[in-house]
């Protein structure tokens, strides 16, 4: 009988409250934040401080490949868009906590995306140097934009959503027009990378950051039609296609590279992140106040003119002049509209920041950064200051996980990193305890769970109150590194090994100490037994017999624990072993090392059983189950693998971290594991009670090498040349999902064809005499077989419907055009008719039109799409004026008049405002004549004398 093993799956992962490889953003009512979590998004609440919900998505693929690399908000509904390094993009509902629609088109990683104002489109870039447009109502892709020759690093739509300027690492700028699918100007100039634009709401200048030392501004040129001439009709040269030209430069504060340059929702601010500690915030002033401060600009200049002698004042007049019709009161230069407000600093290096849609009473904005210790900080920003008004910080370590220790009921989870001691429900995955501490290697928790001691990287023994997180004692044990630390099985005490040669026998005293009113734990050093080499590792056996320890030489030595006297020596290993553990039954022991291996011997004597190549990189955990021969081993592969080391089969393999695995532990019952890693997660993978066996575990490892196989295809397959101006695209890859949905569609064909055929031979031998009832085809479920094929090709996601069609042969084609007829009378099906016949006919063109059998059949749909897609047109008009009624008749009813008086009141203090301008710049301009006047009277004058 086949041996059957239960499986071990992912149940949690907690410990990461922000990752590094994608931005944060706010949602539209500025209440939460959407922070990357590795494959998660957790949705913080920015007051309340905690995570209410996660996007979790539910997916076979794990590990990095299912890291999320950008994140967009949609500021008119709930949905966020979700990007991740396989190049899918995922439409959530952030309300619900639910995924909408999974888009799967990008063949590298999606580097950003942007909804337009309305949320109805999404434009996406991506590391395969391509950007394509989503129709997020739809769930489809319309077109793909390919022109740039690196990864895109950034988008913003511009007039009203007609145009979209995308950059680029290949330091070009493109503007593409929407309407008409193509390139309508490529800027250059920039002498590095491209890693961010952005436009301000009202789309009139657009900005630009690289790793040159400036940022770079364009003003928009918004009297531009469609077809690239001007809206006055002038088809000049001079502006035709010129979309962005160039307004100016800032010189920026920091040298580092520009990581995010982004304008406020208000467009009063402009933030610059740079790849460091620091944000520059500019103040962005407002037509009024741009000419204020260009007319000062100007008068300086005049004033200086003034100053200068007699002779000289009509050449500069002239200069003056010059710089007036250059720059004039209309066309305001850079430094006139952008002014450095502050520069924001913080202790840490910043991976992202967001603007709060939400302007506090009394403040400019709140912005909120990510950062790379894995925190979240909130900022006020005030006309002369900023102060940080919240921090997010508590669910997580600053820096990688080094150890996990699990107590003997297995209700707390102790964990380790450099600078400090988190205590963890592992069942809920919540924060109960944060100590400071030393740079924790390894640790332990005292039975009863009161207690923890922690081995540090400076050779001190901590130890820790849990109950009131408090460090009560360090105690300097070692004179170098305490890598390991093992309990002794009868509970006395425990095992230290260190750098400096020793293994310490220590053993737990209650102590009262002077000043204190309560007993504290303490230790006390009972033996010692110095070594050759530095010890890494140590294990004792369960009943108490053996010590093993592994030497830095690449050998484990075992010893009597009551004498101390040598007992075997364990060779084999080509470099040195990180980890050892004993069985329960002491028959067995194993050993991981950085030879990427594990072995397995027999502690009777000596003898290796197996050499198993267990890791891509080196192994830097192993642990029995108890009162078994299973084991786990982790490694810095990112994997944890379960083997029967009876058998010395592997028998699972988990995968979810997306960096090195440094330290695991195994409860008492074996039911879970807790995994801790360099990512910063702490993982938990529960026991349950399906079954594996091992032929189908190693069927789905070939069916991940194929996997693998058709996304390599995908990422490095022939790239066809693109030209300069670029090019629109069919989006789509190929992916296993839509290579199945191509045969389910041509075995429904297939299977249609029978029936249809068997309707017939039926109806022929009914004509012919008495015949039994026609009895329903159960492959069909009942169905007709238009109906069945129909359901076959609505069960494909629309976003994959191309590239299924993409493989069907053209007598297939033929069929499924045959169907388009019928399908095309259920109104709710016009529009997948549609896309079908245009996919189908796109795709076999030459074909279609060297066959004359095809001929009538494309007349005949030829007619009937046009004359439904005409009703389905009709009826969204009638709908849509139908509400635009609704909409009308609501507002006469309201008191809508009085709700937009604020907004009237603000359009008339605009206008005098304006008013107030112009009769200032007339008095100037009166005084500036006059005064010319008396100049040049006076000079006159001189002249005569």
């Amino acid at each position: 009988m086949v041996k059957a093993y239960l499986r071990y799956e992912q149940a949690s992962s907690f410990g990461v409250v922000t990752s590094l490889d994608s931005n944060i953003a706010y949602d539209s009512t500025g209440k939460h934040v959407f922070a990357p979590a590795l494959e998660k998004v957790g949705i913080w609440h920015v007051r309340q401080g905690i995570c209410n919900k996660t996007l979790i998505p539910t997916s076979t693929r794990t590990g990095p490949s299912l890291a999320v690399t950008s994140i967009a908000s949609s500021a008119s509904s709930t949905l966020v868009a979700v990007g991740y390094a396989d190049g899918c993009i995922r439409i959530w509902d952030s309300e619900k906590g639910t995924c909408e629609a999974t888009l799967d088109s990008h063949k590298g990683a999606v580097t950003v995306l942007r909804f337009n104002k309305l949320g109805s489109l999404l434009a996406s870039g991506s590391k395969d140097n391509t950007v394509i447009l989503w129709d997020v109502v739809g769930e489809s892709s319309r077109y793909a934009l390919r022109g740039h020759r690196d990864q895109v690093t950034d988008l913003v739509f511009l007039d009203s959503d007609k145009k979209l300027v995308t950059s680029s690492k290949d330091k070009f700028l493109r503007v593409w027009d929407l309407e008409t699918q193509h390139c309508m100007q490529i800027i250059s100039g920039h002498h590095s990378e491209v890693w961010s634009v952005d436009a301000d709401p009202e789309g009139r200048y657009v900005v630009t950051g690289s790793a040159d030392p400036e940022l770079r501004f364009y003003a928009v040129n918004q009297n531009l039609d469609s077809k690239g001439a001007d809206a006055s009709g002038d088809h000049s040269t001079e502006n035709k296609w010129e979309v962005l030209k160039p307004f100016g430069e800032i010189q920026r504060q920091v040298k580092d590279r520009v990581s995010s340059v982004r304008y406020s929702h208000s467009g009063s601010l402009l933030a610059c992140q740079v790849a460091g500690k620091t944000i520059e915030i500019y103040r962005v002033l407002d037509e009024t106040e741009a000419k204020r401060k260009a007319k000062r600009r100007l008068r300086r200049i005049e004033k200086k003119s003034s100053k200068s002698e007699v002779e000289n004042v009509t050449s500069n007049e002239d200069e003056s002049n010059k710089v007036e019709e250059a720059y004039g009161v209309l066309v305001p230069t850079v430094p006139d509209v952008f002014k450095l407000l502050q520069v924001i600093r913080v202790g840490r290096k910043i991976c992202s920041f967001s603007f709060c849609p939400i302007t506090p009473r009394d403040t400019l904005a709140t912005l909120a950064l990510s950062l790379n210790n894995n925190t979240m900080e909130f900022y006020t920003l005030k006309s002369t200051e900023y102060e940080k008004a919240a921090i997010i910080e508590q669910q997580g370590h600053r820096s990688d996980v080094r150890s996990v220790a699990l107590s003997d009921d297995n209700n707390l989870l102790m964990s380790t990193s450099h600078s400090e001691v988190k205590i963890w429900n592992p069942s809920t995955g919540s924060c109960l305890r944060t100590i400071d501490s030393g740079y924790g290697l390894c640790s332990l928790i005292v039975p009863k769970s009161k207690y923890g001691i922690v081995g540090t990287k400076s050779g001190i023994l901590e130890i820790i109150d849990i109950g009131s997180a408090t460090k009560v004692e360090d105690v300097e044990a070692h004179g170098g590194t305490i890598w390991s630390i093992a309990p002794i099985p009868d509970d006395s005490g425990f095992v230290t090994v260190s750098a400096d040669h020793e293994v310490k026998f220590w053993e737990y005293q209650v102590k009262k100490k002077a000043g204190q009113e309560t007993k504290q734990l303490s230790v006390s050093n009972v033996r010692s037994m110095k070594m050759n080499d530095d010890v890494l590792a140590v294990a004792i056996s369960p009943d108490a017999k053996h010590i093993a320890v592994a030497l830095l030489d690449s050998t484990v030595k075992v010893f009597y624990v009551d004498s101390l006297k040598f007992y075997l020596s364990l060779y084999g290993h080509k470099l040195p072993v990180m980890c050892i553990d004993i069985s329960s039954d002491g028959a067995l022991i194993v050993t991981g090392s950085q030879d990427k291996n594990i072995k397995i011997w027999g502690l009777d004597f000596g003898d290796c059983h197996k050499s198993i190549f267990a890791h891509d990189d080196s192994v830097m955990g192993v642990k029995f189950v108890r009162n078994t021969h299973y084991l786990f081993s982790i490694g810095k592969d990112r994997l944890v693998k379960y083997w029967d080391a009876d058998k010395f089969e592997l028998l699972l393999k988990l995968g979810g971290h997306h960096a090195e695995i440094w330290c695991f532990a195994i409860s008492n019952r074996g039911d879970f594991l807790v995994t801790g890693s360099h990512d910063r997660s702490i993982r938990r993978w529960d026991r349950t009670e399906e079954p594996l066996f091992l032929e189908e575990e190693k069927e789905k490892r070939l069916e991940e090498l194929f996997e693998s196989e058709i996304e390599m295809e995908n990422r490095h397959g022939p790239q066809e040349e693109i030209p300069e101006e670029g090019v629109t695209a069919v989006p789509g890859k190929k992916t296993v999902a839509a290579l199945s949905d191509a045969d389910s569609i041509i075995d429904a064909l297939e299977i249609a064809e029978n029936e249809t055929s068997r309707i017939a031979d039926h109806e022929e031998e009914k004509t012919k005499g008495k015949v039994p009832d026609l009895l329903p085809n159960a492959l069909m479920f009942g169905l007709s077989p238009s109906d069945f094929v129909l359901r076959a090709i609505s069960k494909v996601r629309t976003n994959d419907l191309e590239q299924a069609l993409l493989p069907l042969p053209f007598s297939d084609s033929l069929k499924l055009l045959s169907y388009l007829k019928i399908w095309s009378l259920i109104p709710e099906k016009v529009e997948l008719v549609c896309r079908l016949a245009t996919i189908l006919i796109q795709t076999q063109h030459n074909q279609l039109v060297t066959t004359p059998a095809a001929r009538p059949l494309l007349s005949v749909l030829r007619d009937i799409l046009h004359e439904k897609v005409k009703e389905c047109k009709d009826t969204i008009g009638f709908n849509l004026a139908a509400m635009d009624h609704v909409k009308q008749l609501m507002a006469s009813r309201s008191d809508a008049p009085f709700k937009d008086a604020k907004a009237k009141l603000m359009e008339i203090r605009s206008q005098q405002a304006k008013r107030m301008a112009e009769r200032l710049d007339t008095k100037q301009e009166r005084k500036r004549k006059k005064k010319q006047k008396r100049v040049e009277d006076g000079a006159h004058g001189h002249a005569w004398v």
